[in-house]
């Protein structure tokens, strides 16, 4: 279909198909909020769809198919939330994990990348080797150097072990 022939068709029937919509939905904005969606999506689709059968019925279609789904979407928000699904409450950090991140972020990148794969995602060096595209010996010089940075930074009294 043509721009022209777009432009008449929209012309033509965007008012008939809202009426239509209306009457399904019952409410005149969002009918028209619907209908003009399902005129910007013919327009993404014209070149497939089939201008000689129906294009007021694709379009009334689509535009029905946009109401019911925003109509399910504001039924769904006036439920009782479902507790399975529910998100999980967030807490309030404890004050030693706003230590530890405070003291990463201190780190340097390479030290603090090396320290999280092994220690958060529990790789081992060699994992960690190849997925930083680094030598073994080049990450366990990096974790005994986050390790020891970071046993300063939290101030505490383990004794840090080298890899």
């Amino acid at each position: 279909m043509e721009e022209a022939q777009f432009d008449s068709l929209y012309s033509q029937s965007f008012q008939s198909i809202v009426g239509q919509i209306y009457a399904m939905c019952g409410n005149l904005t969002e009918a028209q909020d619907c209908v003009q969606e399902a005129f910007i999506r013919a327009w993404d689709h014209r070149r497939r769809i089939d201008w000689d059968q129906n294009p007021e019925g694709w379009v009334r279609t689509t535009a029905y198919r946009l109401a019911v789904s925003r109509w399910r979407k504001a039924a769904r928000a006036f439920r009782q939330p479902d507790r399975a699904v529910e998100p999980e409450q967030t807490r309030e950090p404890n004050p030693d994990r706003v230590a530890l991140e405070k003291a990463l972020e201190q780190l340097p990148a390479d030290q603090r990348r090396a320290i999280v794969l092994h220690h958060l995602c529990d790789m081992s060096v060699a994992q960690v080797a190849d997925e930083v595209g680094s030598p073994t010996g080049t990450v366990k010089a990096r974790l005994a150097r986050g390790r020891e940075t970071l046993a300063r930074l939290l101030n505490t009294d383990l004794e840090v072990r080298h890899a």
